[in-house]
């Protein structure tokens, strides 16, 4: 069994497998009292008791009534109505246990007022800058252009998690970072989204009214499998709107555009 504290969340994994840990992105975020408190959420991975002509046969423990099924592939995930505990049938392969993770810490992450988004998320002196746009765009590589010429922190390059506390937005790191290698086990207020676009010039400025939520809104997990999911999930960006500022960098991903956006950040922090 492991224990994992994610942006706040105890998560106890029971029957999971290195393989399906890569790197050190999973170690980062183990907990050391996980034993102290409950977990919010229980994953356990079953492992086959028999298997008698061809059938196979597991034993389910009896702590919830699983009403929802999920599968990803030939990878399969019960869970309870809140989504505090769930079992999942042998994983075939790594990607099965990290969507199916993801999935069902989301799940209860946006009862927590999150929201996950297709971004790249940097720490520059205690401010939060989260990079959004497709895949291929540059949002890693915009990241560690900060980090060689401002010495940033990379809390995540390509799968961000923000969460609504109080007055500001806090972005997490989280084990989940797609493509990217980059995660780190802590949190940063945000004090901007920015939109980028590829161009062979820099040029900054700051969205407002249906642009602003088009732009920001393609990038953002909606869970539809929740009851009320998707109203939730937009009335948490409704808010992350209204707090913080969004811009659009047209960049060459250079010094040039790093200090073009430093400035901005200098002027409204």
């Amino acid at each position: 069994m492991l224990s994992f504290q994610i942006a706040g969340i105890g998560l106890e994994i029971h029957g999971v497998q290195d393989r399906w840990l890569p790197g050190s992105a999973w170690k980062c975020f183990l907990s050391e009292d996980g034993q102290k408190g409950h977990p919010d959420i229980v994953m356990r991975i079953l492992d086959k008791c028999s298997v008698d002509y061809q059938v196979e046969k597991y034993f389910c423990p009896s702590q919830a009534e699983f009403q929802h099924m999920f599968r990803f592939e030939s990878d399969i995930l019960f869970t309870n109505q809140d989504w505090s505990v769930c079992v999942v049938l042998p994983i075939s392969r790594p990607t099965g246990f990290q969507v199916l993770s993801n999935h069902l810490f989301y799940s209860r992450g946006i009862g927590c007022e999150m929201l996950q988004l297709h971004a790249s998320l940097i720490d520059i002196q205690g401010r939060g800058v989260l990079f959004l746009g497709p895949s291929g765009v540059g949002k890693t590589t915009q990241a560690e252009r900060w980090a060689q010429f401002r010495g940033a922190d990379i809390l995540n390059g390509d799968i961000v998690f923000v969460q609504r506390t109080g007055t500001e937005f806090l972005g997490w790191g989280t084990p989940w970072h797609g493509s990217s290698p980059y995660c780190l086990n802590t949190s940063v207020p945000v004090k901007a989204l920015v939109v980028l676009k590829q161009a062979p010039y820099n040029a900054l400025r700051e969205l407002a009214g249906f642009e602003k939520v088009r732009e920001v809104a393609d990038h953002v997990f909606y869970p539809t499998w929740l009851d009320g999911g998707r109203e939730l999930c937009t009335n948490i960006l409704d808010r992350l709107l209204t707090q913080v500022p969004v811009y659009r960098l047209d960049n060459k991903a250079d010094r040039e555009a790093v200090e073009l956006l430093e400035r901005e950040l200098n002027r409204i922090s």
